[in-house]
Formats: C-alpha cells, structure tokens, sequence
C-alpha cells in the first residue's frame, strides 16, 4: 500500500491474530500506524498454524 497524505496518525489495536488479523496489521504499518496486535492463543496464524498436521506432506486432495 502506497502512504497518502491522511495517513499514520495515532496507533490502532487489531484483534485475533489469524491471517486476516495479520494482513491487516502488516497493511496498517505500510500506513505509518503503530499496531497492537492481540491475541487470545499462545501463537499467531490462526487455523493456518495447524494446516501442517492436516496436511503434513503438503498434498491437498482435490
């Protein structure tokens, strides 16, 4: 994302750190915002975290 003139002004809290919480706290730092990122597990990434166990040899059925 391209900064605009608007832009970084202040800090902002994004909660769940899953993907979309990630994305959006990388979007916001592209902005010039300080970000909180919080979440309520002992790890980022959400349901993705887990996919390695699901899909251990990286072979999606289809």
């Amino acid at each position: 994302m391209a900064k605009t003139k608007d832009s970084g002004s202040g800090s902002v809290m994004v909660v769940g750190g899953g993907i979309a919480g990630v994305q959006a706290a990388l979007d916001l730092t592209d902005l010039g915002y300080y970000v909180y990122l919080v979440e309520k597990g002992p790890a980022v990434g959400g349901a993705m975290a887990q996919l390695d166990k699901t899909f251990p040899t990286n072979d999606c059925s289809l």
